[in-house]
């Protein structure tokens, strides 16, 4: 049984909590990504995506050089161990509705990301059912 840790991409760049929308956003841009975890420290406390930076700060009037990444991210993020198979994986990325999860090692500090884009290249045969969980309609954010 294949590994999360087999197959997830291992060099991960972070922001802290208090970066500023803008220096998140040209992390991105320089890493051409649309999602970096946030830590605290060296303890992973959530995650801030393009959309987070678009929506919930710029359309609300933030200023990006000013607002903190704390101030748009999402705190409540799914994340698996380095331990966990691929199919608890694909399980827990469907039914939570993410193309990536976070890899925590046992000290639960952040080792990896393992991606949908991981799962199609090195498991292809077991990813279409984990795309159309991931694809479903689900409630609007806030």
């Amino acid at each position: 049984m294949t590994k999360v840790g087999e197959i997830m991409t291992r060099s991960v760049a972070i922001v802290q909590q208090d970066d500023t929308l803008q220096h998140a956003a040209q992390k991105m841009k320089s890493l051409n990504v649309g999602s970096l975890p946030v830590c605290d420290g060296d303890a992973m406390v959530g995650v801030v995506t393009d959309r987070d930076i678009t929506v919930r700060g710029v359309a609300a009037g933030m200023v990006p050089q000013e607002a903190r990444v704390s101030d748009v991210m999402t705190a409540d993020v799914r994340w698996c161990s380095e331990n966990d198979s691929v199919q608890q994986a694909m399980d827990l990325m469907g039914e939570a509705q993410v193309r990536r999860l976070a890899v925590l090692n046992d000290q639960r500090k952040i080792v990896g990301i393992v991606s949908l884009g991981d799962l199609a290249t090195r498991q292809s045969a077991q990813t279409d059912a984990t795309l159309r969980e991931i694809s479903e309609h689900s409630p609007t954010a806030p």
